[in-house]
């Protein structure tokens, strides 16, 4: 074999095999036991797990309009630092991603970044008001390709308006992602309605409003025979209807949070506003439903919903405060300590969770792939056995509202390479792996 531009040498792959993977231009070119070669660049991952690249299928990158939190180039650096090769950037920006105008910018400023595929989702509804639908056909006409709608931040509550739109993305392949919140039961609501908001005094947020949605669009999904995807799973009750409804063969997949398989509504009681999240938090016993689900299936895939916001907007009153919390650069880590160091979950399936699956869902040809011969290039390598403490004046969001500060977590993200290019080296965002 020739000289090639990159060997990850001694990595332990998702299946527990050891192997060099050889790269050439944007592609594996090679996966051997021991390549003897010369090469450009060596990465020694000797103790290392390489994952295919991590793909989220739920980011908030602000921009346009709200920069003072993120952009898409500090969101695609956020990401990055997360082992993440590519992210789904939500419509609620400002204008609204709800024509093929405004996503095509989304997918030029993540091409001009260059650190990860930046795939923009487009509004269910012009406005994210849930009245009228979007220009969902000429969003998927766009350069963009425009695969996944979602009104995240608002639920389509109107069932016809919901159902239109689930008939309209069939016509390529689409799919709808919902964010399942019944307006209605949640006005003025500020974390989970229970035994903890009841002493604090907070309005409660029930566990049936989400799974009334739920229910709702697992049945408008089988009616209509198209596809459904589930915004940010957080109840038991929720878990039970998504495996009643793949039981009966419907359409639906589901995500969770990295926070929801960890926090739950307990923390509230401290009234910082650094754990108030939509969804919010729910008890300790929704959180293991979500971990079991998440190991068996039910759940398809983990997704951030990683929300910056400025300063102002979580330095202030829990009732003034918004909701969201940062997420991209410590999901694997959150997903390693509550998954895969609890036994729930193989290496094997964080990659099926965090990259093959979500690729599928959103249909991203070029992520999601196995690591062998011929597939892209998209990888992240991680160390296990390492621990590295949350600091949230040191995060590359341009926000720093993580709820992990001062924790210490397992697993540290050495390298990140999008398409045969180190972005991450050490830990550090390549100078140039971007554009």
């Amino acid at each position: 074999m020739s000289t090639v531009d990159l060997v990850i040498k001694g990595a332990q792959l998702p299946d527990g095999k050891t192997a060099d993977i050889c790269i050439q231009g944007e592609s594996i070119i090679d996966v051997t036991a021991s390549y003897k070669g010369e090469s450009v660049t060596t990465i020694d991952a000797k103790g290392c797990v390489v994952l295919p690249g991590l793909v989220d299928l739920h980011t908030h990158l602000r921009e346009p309009g709200r920069e003072d939190a993120e952009t898409v180039l500090s969101g695609s650096k956020a990401g990055t630092k997360g082992g993440f090769t590519a992210l789904s950037a939500m419509a609620n920006t400002s204008p609204v991603a709800d024509t093929a105008g405004v996503v095509e910018q989304v997918y030029r400023l993540g091409q001009e970044a260059g650190l990860v595929d930046v795939f923009p989702i487009g509004a269910v509804t012009q406005g994210l008001k849930g009245e009228t639908l979007s220009e969902i056909g000429a969003m998927a006409d766009s350069v963009a390709r425009v695969r996944v709608f979602s009104d995240d931040g608002n639920c389509v509550s109107d069932p016809l308006v919901m159902r239109r739109a689930l008939e309209y993305i069939k016509k390529f392949g689409g799919v709808i992602a919902q964010h399942a919140q019944d307006p209605r039961m949640t006005v003025g609501s500020q974390m989970n309605e229970g035994e903890v908001s009841a002493r604090l005094g907070l309005k409660g947020w029930p566990a049936v409003a989400e799974e009334a949605i739920i229910a709702r669009d697992v049945l408008l999904a089988d009616h209509v025979q198209s596809r459904l995807h589930i915004c940010h799973l957080t109840t038991a009750g929720g878990v039970e209807i998504i495996r009643w409804a793949k039981a009966r063969g419907i359409n639906v997949t589901a995500e969770v949070t990295p926070h929801h398989l960890l926090l739950t509504d307990d923390l509230a009681s401290s009234y910082d506003p650094i754990f108030k999240v939509n969804p919010p938090l729910r008890t300790e016993s929704d959180v293991h439903a979500l971990r079991e689900a998440l190991a068996d299936g039910t759940i398809d895939i983990v997704a951030t919903d990683h929300a910056p916001h400025p300063l102002e907007a979580k330095e202030c009153e829990w009732q003034e405060a918004a909701f969201g919390m940062l997420g991209l650069e410590t999901a694997l880590s959150i997903v390693q300590m509550t998954m895969v160091n609890s036994g729930l979950m193989s290496w094997q399936q964080v990659a099926e969770r965090m990259s093959h699956k979500p690729a599928s869902i959103g249909g991203y040809e070029h992520q999601g792939q196995r690591i062998e011969k011929g597939s892209f290039a998209n990888l992240v390598v991680i160390n296990p056995t390492k621990l590295w403490r949350v600091d949230r004046d040191l995060v590359l969001s341009n926000s720093s509202n993580t709820p992990y500060h001062g924790h210490e977590l397992p697993g540290v993200v050495e390298h990140t390479v999008f398409k045969g290019k180190q972005t991450l080296i050490n830990g550090q965002i390549s100078q140039g792996g971007g554009k």
